[in-house]
Formats: structure tokens, C-alpha cells, sequence
């Protein structure tokens, strides 16, 4: 079947302009410039789409998710937050390999591809999990079916600390594939409890975790990963940057030629620590969020093009958890339904531009992990496309979201613009806030 997407503004490569595109099967086969009511009846027979008013983006690809399946499904699952992902114009997730079982096996890794398969309403790949013991695998790995390899240097999540001095080594020296970390030193971050600790009579509430999972915690431990790499050569990722201190690490210039790149998530854009006053526990993160000073670094960072990309670390939680005492709430929010709308208003206010959301948060990820024909509207890519609306707002309630964990860190946010329909691999997916087909993503490959 053929659609025309007509006389939408089309945001791609740096321009915004008028135009349409035509969709045959699983692909773009045509993008014209300018408008034209009759375009469709000159393709005819195709299935037209007016899109007049609306923007017209290529499908956001999210490098860094945990959609919590297997062992963490009470949270959220393949299913549900691939749901989740295409109502916010997220068309391909990466996700992260600690699970239960965590996928540091090369078994546990093909159940993943194999339940995507499956389930998955979204393109998905999966990162692979290094620990101090499984640094032989790394040579089995497909690099045209695996992102990279996911590492957890300083502090732990699922007891997947790497710091063998030896294991570190050879993960930093013996694979082409893209090391992603997890900074935080662990030594830091204890030190920063006993003191805190020590010092107050109470309980210590949401207000210290910013100062225990401190700046100078996440610099301790994303140096010593560069450190590595360059002494290896790696292609080193750093992942969900936090504090201003770290953008002195990565490397400047045309991105295919950095070795070493840093991630941006959106909520690390959106609030800071001042705002744990309001949102408590909801707004909970590792890395934890920083100063005003801090996000507006990582702002500008991300207009200078020091910041590569802009992720959400989807991590849901039930609510229950994220409301048990200070620290013993769970860090981690679901994010990617609106994680889209949040980079697109925070352009309305002026802060970058439309046209930057785009790159970031699809040609850059694309880019970064050469991905095979996705992350851009062209001739011959993959149709993984988001329609916004301008004019129609959204307000985040929870009747209208897909998240398992049934919360948002975002809920009473008005965002001015909405998702209107996404398409996956060509298929309308999702539209006017209902989800339209099942089961139509695709595992995506690395060139």
C-alpha cells in the first residue's frame, strides 16, 4: 500500500519546510518540496494523509531504556513500554541489559531479540552486560545486531560493578563495539552517606541525594572511563550527563570522528535539584539531578554540539516504590511518552531549536551507532515517522498513559503541542491517542 503524507512542515537535517512524503510498504520512496493539493491524485491509488499545519519528524531513536522484561515485569515489560514509546513518537529503543536474568549471557541476549520478536510495537535492539567475569564473551557478538557493550564502573545496579583492573582492560581493549557507562563512583557516593549521616539526627530525605550522588562522584568515575579509552583507542559513550564539570571530556568535531561522546536525558534538561521542593521522590534519578548552574550548562551543551544525544533512561518504577523513605525510594522514571513533547516545548521557549531536537534525538543516535537507513526522512530509509501537532496541547494525566508502572514525573505538565501519529516500518502505529497495530517492529541493524 502506498500513503502520502501531504503538505506537512517538514523538520530533517537541519531545514524545515512544506512538503510530502510518500510511504510504499516499509519505506520512504519520495520526499517533494513545496505544496501541492494535487499531489495525490497525480500518485493515485495511494492512501492520503493531510497533513497540513502539522510537523513532520523522523521517529525518535531512544539509545537508553529498561523496559524491565524479564524479571522486573510488575514494573513494565517489552509490550507495555513499547506501547508507551510509539505514543510519544519514540519508533526504536536500545535497552539495557540489567534485567533478571541480566543479559550478560549470550542465551539471555538472544531471549531478548527473540521476545521483541514477539511483543514489541517499536524497533529494538539490546546492549550487551560486561562483568568482571564474562569478558570472553565479547569476541561472540554480532556488532550488526548489538549497540554496544553496557558498563557499570564505580557504582552497581544488579551487581553488575565492573572494577577488575584486568576486566577493564581487555573490555576497553579487545572489542570495536561502542562502550556505554554508568558513572558514579561508589567510593564517593559511601563516603558522602557516613558524612550526611553522621551529621543528622533524622532520617536523610530526598534533599541529599543530589549532595550523596555528587558532581564530583560522576567525575571521579567518567574520567578514569576516559582515561581508559583513550590509552585504548575505545569508542567510549558516556551516558546520561549530569554536571557541567564532565563536558570538558568529550571530544569536539564532526561526530563520526569522536571517539569519545556523552548523552543528555530529558529530564537532566527539564528539572534540577531545586525542584525536589515540588515533585519529592517522582524526580529521584541516577545520576541524581544537579544545580540550576549544572542544567544550564547541559543546555548550552547541547547547542554547541558538545552533547551528542538526548536519551530518556526510561527506568519505571511502581509508584510504591518511588514513595518509600529517602534513600530508600527507587531511582528511575518512565519517560519516553513524553520525552519528545518535553524537548519540543522547551524549543518553544527558545532554549534551541526544533531542528536540534531532530538531530539529537534521531540523527545523532543514528549516526552514533550506524544505524542501518533509520533516524532521517530520506529516499530509501525505513518509514519510522511522528507527526506533531502544534496547536493541540497535552496535558499528562493518567488515564492517557501506557506506562505499566501507571505514573509520570511529568503528570499536571501542560506541554502545548501533541503526538498525532507515528509510524513504525511504514505502519500507522498509533494515532489520536489510541494505539492502531501490534507486533510491527523490527530488530534493527548496525552497518
Amino acid at each position: 500500500m502506498k500513503q502520502l503524507i501531504s503538505n506537512a512542515q517538514i523538520i530533517n537535517e537541519g531545514r524545515s519546510f512544506i512538503g510530502s512524503v510518500l510511504v510504499e510498504g516499509e519505506v520512504i520512496t519520495a520526499v517533494y518540496e513545496g505544496f501541492d493539493e494535487t499531489l495525490a491524485t497525480k500518485l493515485s491509488p495511494v492512501k492520503p494523509i493531510d497533513a497540513r499545519g502539522k510537523w513532520l519528524l523522523p521517529g525518535v531513536i531512544d539509545d537508553h531504556v529498561h523496559f524491565r522484561e524479564p524479571g522486573l515485569t510488575h514494573k513494565g515489560d517489552l509490550w507495555s513500554e513499547s506501547r508507551a514509546a510509539v505514543a510519544g513518537g519514540v519508533t526504536t529503543f536500545m535497552d539495557m541489559p540489567n534485567t533478571i536474568p541480566q543479559t550478560t549471557t549470550l542465551e539471555a541476549l538472544a531471549w531478548k531479540f527473540q521476545r521483541a520478536a514477539e511483543v514489541s510495537v517499536a524497533n529494538y535492539s539490546f546492549f550487551f552486560g560486561g562483568t568482571n567475569d564474562n569478558v570472553h564473551l565479547i569476541s561472540l557478538l554480532n556488532p550488526h545486531r548489538v549497540p554496544g557493550i553496557k558498563l557499570f564502573l564505580g557504582s552497581s545496579t544488579g551487581h553488575m560493578l565492573v572494577d577488575k583492573e584486568e576486566s577493564l582492560r581487555r573490555f576497553f581493549g579487545e572489542t570495536d563495539l561502542l562502550i556505554a557507562v554508568h558513572a558514579e563512583n561508589e567510593e564517593i557516593i559511601q563516603k558522602n552517606i557516613q558524612m550526611y549521616s553522621a551529621n543528622n539526627n533524622s532520617a536523610l530525605d530526598i534533599s541529599f541525594h543530589s549532595l550523596i550522588r555528587s558532581a564530583e562522584a560522576c567525575y571521579a568515575s567518567s574520567s578514569e572511563a576516559v582515561r581508559l579509552a583513550k590509552k585504548c583507542g575505545t569508542r567510549l559513550h558516556l551516558l546520561h550527563l549530569s554536571t557541567e564539570k564532565e563536558l570538558s571530556l568529550l571530544d569536539q568535531g564532526a561526530l563520526h570522528e569522536r571517539r569519545i561522546t556523552g548523552e543528555v536525558c530529558v529530564h537532566h534538561l527539564w528539572f534540577c535539584d531545586d525542584d525536589y521542593i515540588k515533585w519529592g521522590n517522582r524526580i529521584k534519578w541516577n545520576p541524581s539531578l544537579k544545580t540550576s548552574s549544572d542544567r544550564d550548562a547541559l543546555r548550552q551543551a547541547l547547542n554547541d554540539n558538545t552533547i551528542s544525544v538526548v536519551a530518556t533512561d526510561h527506568a519505571p518504577h511502581l509508584i510504591q516504590e518511588k514513595e518509600r523513605p529517602g534513600l530508600t525510594a527507587s531511582s528511575g522514571g518512565p519517560l519516553v511518552q513524553h520525552a519528545l513533547l518535553a524537548m519540543l516545548t522547551l524549543a518553544s521557549e527558545g532554549l534551541f531549536s526544533k531542528e536540534k531536537v531532530v538531530e539529537k534525538m534521531a540523527h545523532h543516535p543514528a549516526e552514533l551507532y550506524r544505524i542501518d537507513r533509520r533516524g532521517y526522512i530520506r529516499q530509501g530509509y525505513y518509514a519510522d515517522l511522528v507527526l506533531i501537532d502544534p496547536e493541540q496541547s497535552t496535558t499528562v494525566t493518567k488515564d492517557q498513559l501506557f506506562y505499566k508502572c501507571g505514573w509520570s514525573p511529568f503528570e499536571g505538565i501542560t506541554f502545548p503541542l501533541t503526538v498525532w501519529k507515528t509510524f513504525v516500518n511504514g505502519n500507522e502505529i498509533f494515532a489520536d491517542g489510541k494505539i492502531l497495530n501490534e507486533s510491527v517492529g523490527k530488530e534493527v541493524r548496525f552497518l
